[in-house]
């Protein structure tokens, strides 16, 4: 299993959006690094989701429940992905940007170095961590 992170700002698609549907598809990504990370994911893979924007903090869980296909809006035909997703669990304390920042344990996440980024694999430890601190 891997374990990503994917960044959405919430007034255009929140990880509430996500938790009110059974699934949907994460698409529209127009990063080729992105991209890749996309195509590398597998189902079941877990990610965590994070507004960026104002709120700028790990909301919640997904998880992928299907691999990567074309990306139904590359009207163009140039090779973007999507995967589908689905909602896992909401976190009753968000991990802000500034306890990211904080903290010793996040300090490999690739949020803090390339920030921009969409998509990006986290580590296993990353991730546990992040999750018992957001329970």
């Amino acid at each position: 299993m891997q374990y990503w992170l994917v960044k959405s700002e919430p007034e255009e698609y929140s990880f509430q959006d996500l938790m009110g549907k059974e699934d949907d598809i994460w698409d529209g990504i127009r990063n080729y690094q992105a991209r890749n990370f996309l195509k590398s994911m597998q189902m079941g893979d877990l990610m965590l989701f994070y507004h960026s924007g104002k709120e700028k903090a790990i909301v919640g869980v997904s998880k992928v429940v299907e691999e990567a296909f074309p990306d139904p809006k590359d009207e163009e035909g140039k090779g973007w992905v999507a995967v589908r997703l689905q909602g896992v669990k909401v976190f009753e304390f968000p991990f802000t940007l500034a306890m990211i920042k904080e903290d010793p344990a996040c300090a490999s996440l690739p949020l803090l170095k390339q920030s921009r980024l969409s998509v990006m694999p986290v580590e296993k430890e990353v991730f546990d961590h992040i999750l018992a601190q957001a329970q």
